[in-house]
């Protein structure tokens, strides 16, 4: 009996030695303003290259906007639909093409305010960090979208692996 006493109160004491040890604060890398307009015009010029006009919005690691291009001739509701893609993306660090039958039955997640399970919204990742995603709406299909998505991140791919810690 005298043993588990021993290391419950060796484990007590030892709690704040590891606690003094941790950071109090944490860094965390963040995309650049610059950086997300780029992948925002990748994204809408890879769309216009094909005759689509599209809606491309980028969030940070947060899920909040940074950039949103709305093309001439793409329609106004593209504006939240781009937005919620890139949100829901962010949130759950995934393609949303990888999702789209992942959330069928009722009351599941998928049926939540604000998230959006169709194909077109991307992660954007640097020196293996999530820094934020690209949400693209307005093409006749999601993987329409999600093409243009992908261009955009691909326009800055070389400077998203090499940003350093």
């Amino acid at each position: 009996m005298l043993k588990p006493v021993v290391v419950l109160v060796g484990t007590l004491f030892a709690a704040p030695v590891l606690a003094a040890e941790m950071p109090v604060i944490v860094k965390i890398p963040r995309l650049t303003m610059e950086a997300a307009g780029k992948i925002a015009h990748g994204a809408v010029d890879a769309c216009r290259k094909e005759g689509i006009q599209i809606t491309a919005t980028v969030v940070d690691r947060s899920g909040d906007p940074m950039v949103v291009l709305r093309d001439t001739l793409a329609p106004k509701v593209s504006v939240e639909i781009s937005r919620q893609k890139a949100f829901t993306a962010v949130n759950f660090n995934a393609s949303l093409s990888s999702m789209e039958d992942r959330f069928k039955k009722p009351f599941s997640v998928g049926k939540v305010e604000g998230l959006v399970f169709s194909a077109g919204g991307l992660p954007i990742e640097a020196a293996g960090n999530i820094v934020g995603a690209v949400g693209v709406s307005g093409a006749a299909t999601g993987e329409q979208d999600e093409a243009c998505a992908k261009a955009g991140i691909e326009a800055i791919r070389m400077d998203l692996e090499m940003a350093g810690p």
